[in-house]
């Protein structure tokens, strides 16, 4: 009798055992599901709608890459997607970027390219703090600046462009007027060659690069670029100086400093002030 109860006893404490194992278990499972499922989920579509609007740029890691090309076809099939991204971003004609990237750099093979992924041919200027090296250019041993990927060259063009008084005219033309923007360049100092805007057109017409706009009008994704405010100042010529020189200083180009200031020639003298303009902070 003392057997069976303790039997009974025993087999009771088992099912109870059993039974709250069975009730814990399943409750740990739905809570890692959930915490997963968003974190998973969100970056990705973070990075897409950043995506459609800039494009996501490479991490600098402090190695030095190069994109090699053999012909201009290959440099416009590499670098087109980037330069249609770019006119999303700035208005700038993916047409005139893979242009003036073809004949500064000699489609990625010129020496300045190879040392530098200087792609533009973007000299130091006032305000610099990358990396740069020397290279004759209208001048001997000029400074040029240097990046450690060709992306960040296109990108800082953009920047360059879109942040200078001399450019903000460009920005005012049709997307598509590539033939607009080749003139507007040379006028407002960019290349101190005369053929520069017959140069870029050809370019534009002979590999159809004019195809890039289209493409990216059609999609009605350009940002609309805010207009910058300007303010005149005063700059007081020094030893040295020259109307190039200060034009430079001051991102404008040497015939709108001219006529600025009502000049007839390049001379200048020590002393004398000049009217520039600057960006309104």
């Amino acid at each position: 009798m003392i057997r069976r109860i303790i039997t009974i006893l025993v087999f009771g404490f088992l099912m109870i055992a059993c039974g709250t194992k069975k009730r814990v278990a399943p409750s740990k499972k739905p809570i890692e599901r959930t915490v997963e499922k968003p974190a998973e989920k969100a970056p990705e579509k973070e990075q897409r709608e950043q995506g459609n609007v800039l494009y996501p740029l490479p991490e600098d890691t402090g190695k030095f890459v190069q994109f090699p090309v053999n012909s201009v076809e290959e440099y416009i099939t590499t670098f087109s997607e980037i330069a249609r991204f770019e006119m999303k971003a700035y208005g700038i004609p993916a047409s005139i970027t893979l242009a003036q990237g073809i004949l500064e750099s000699g489609a990625g093979r010129g020496n300045l390219t190879q040392r530098t992924n200087n792609h533009f041919g973007i000299k130091c200027h006032t305000g610099w703090n990358g990396d740069y090296d020397f290279h004759d250019d209208d001048e001997k041993g000029e400074c040029f600046r240097k990046y450690n990927h060709p992306m960040y060259s296109f990108r800082d063009r953009s920047i360059f462009l879109s942040s200078r008084a001399r450019y903000a005219f460009l920005f005012n033309l049709d997307h598509d007027d590539y033939k607009g923007w080749a003139k507007g360049l040379r006028q407002a100092g960019y290349a101190t060659d005369r053929k520069y805007p017959e140069k870029l057109i050809s370019l534009i017409e002979r590999y159809e690069l004019y195809k890039y706009d289209k493409e990216v009008i059609k999609s009605g994704r350009i940002v609309k670029k805010e207009p910058q405010e300007y303010r005149l100042t005063t700059y007081v010529v020094q030893k040295g100086d020259t109307l190039y020189s200060i034009s430079r200083r001051y991102f404008i180009s040497v015939p709108e400093l001219m006529e600025m200031n009502n000049l007839k020639n390049s001379n200048l003298a020590v002393g004398q002030k000049i009217t520039v303009k600057a960006v309104k902070k």
